[in-house]
């Protein structure tokens, strides 16, 4: 061993055809010298392994003395190339500086390298710095996960706007999320109806069945887009369908679209132990329908009055507007007795916001605009089943 390896750390860099058995002889040969580990990153790309290591080398000239000799020799046997330098201390002691986070990037059909392109710039721009990138989807290349290592001082709002633009020219949706001991541990997913959970509007469906689908319609737009009071705007509304035969909603709870990717969504996550619950501005009727159809476990929005057959025009009780939503999400964690860090929240709405911004994960699911640049993070090209992804679950699970 020469001298001025003694009481250094040695980065030991391996690399080569992927097969079992490699990472096992070259520890043995480490642990057989006594030698210290200080850290260690091991990946596969098509086949091809990069391992690295660092070790401590003692400062006894009689201690480690054949290790990076034993090591080179024995990849040579194995057909791998190895590589070494000596790194200082100093490399240890950004982890106080810098936070973790997960970038997961998941295109509809396949990424592009002008993605790939696109997106490192952007993370280099800002001072982020990727340490490892995997491809969770099993053949298509259609999705990764890039762990990143972030400034404390980083400027989050400016990169998660960049990276929206980066999302939109390529029709790729990203979610850049802290990786804690949270993220793999969601617990609850809790659903907008209307938009979300379905591909439109009740009141809407309602309003064309009364003859007043036009005037609803254009105020719907402009409360979604939080340009109206919730509660007003609301009122309004449903005081519009006065006189709509009740027997309506049947009819159109029957042609309610589901989002596509839903049911294999909740089909995955119901069997992995998430609870999913739909918290809706719309109405009890249907999102109470939606429950017993799909499973979930708890459905909350507003109730309808009914007398003679007919809808009288008013709402029953509180009504469910943005801050109801997020009261509502804290009290299933409370009743789940879980964190509201274990919580999705997804929706498309300015009256999700509070819920969104609240929930461990905030998702802005084919949004407005005001909703996307507002929400922690958004899904805009691809269907329900990308968010698995978000949630480190690659892909639909198998019946």
């Amino acid at each position: 061993m020469p001298d001025d390896f003694q009481g250094k750390n040695v980065l030991i860099t391996i690399s080569g055809p992927d097969h079992p058995g490699i990472t096992s002889r070259l520890m043995k040969i480490v642990s057989q010298d006594k030698t210290t580990i200080k850290d260690i990153g091991q990946s596969v790309t098509h086949g091809l392994l990069s391992l690295s290591f660092v070790i401590e080398i003692g400062d006894d000239e009689n201690v480690n003395s054949h290790v990076i000799k034993d090591l080179l020799f024995e990849a040579y046997k194995m057909g791998m190339s190895l590589d070494y330098k000596i790194v200082d201390d100093e490399s240890f002691d950004d982890s106080l500086e810098v936070d973790k986070f997960i970038l997961n990037c998941v295109a509809p059909e396949s990424i592009s390298s002008s993605f790939v392109y696109d997106i490192s710039s952007t993370l280099a721009n800002h001072n982020v710095n990727i340490n490892r990138i995997d491809k969770v989807s099993p053949r298509e290349f259609s999705s990764l996960e890039i762990l990143t290592t972030v400034p404390k001082s980083l400027n989050q709002d400016l990169l998660k706007e960049e990276l929206l633009g980066v999302s939109n020219i390529h029709k790729v949706d990203v979610a850049f999320l802290k990786d804690n001991v949270f993220r793999r541990s969601k617990r609850l997913i809790v659903f907008d109806m209307d938009s979300t959970l379905i591909q439109t509007e009740v009141i809407d469906e309602l309003a064309e069945a009364h003859g007043v689908g036009e005037k609803i319609k254009a105020i719907t737009e402009r409360a979604m887009n939080g340009e109206l009071d919730f509660n007003e705007s609301l009122i309004e509304r449903v005081g519009m369908l006065k006189g709509l035969d009740s027997s309506k909603m049947q009819d159109i709870l029957e042609n309610l679209p589901l989002t596509p990717g839903l049911e294999d969504f909740l089909k995955t996550v119901k069997k992995l132990g998430y609870k999913v619950a739909v918290i809706s501005g719309g109405f009890t009727y249907f999102a109470n329908a939606l429950k017993d159809r799909l499973g979930l476990d708890y459905a909350f929005a507003n109730e309808l009055e009914i007398q003679d057959g007919q809808l009288t025009g008013k709402v029953v009780g509180t009504i469910v507007n943005a801050e109801q939503k997020a009261i509502l999400v804290n009290l299933i964690a409370q009743q789940e007795n879980i964190s509201i860090e274990q919580v999705v929240a997804i929706g498309d709405g300015a009256n999700d916001l509070p819920m969104l911004s609240q929930a461990g994960l905030g998702i802005a699911f084919h949004a407005k605009d005001i909703v996307k640049r507002k929400a922690q993070n958004h899904m805009s090209h691809g269907p329900m089943t990308s968010i698995l992804y978000f949630l480190g679950i690659p892909g639909p699970v198998n019946s």
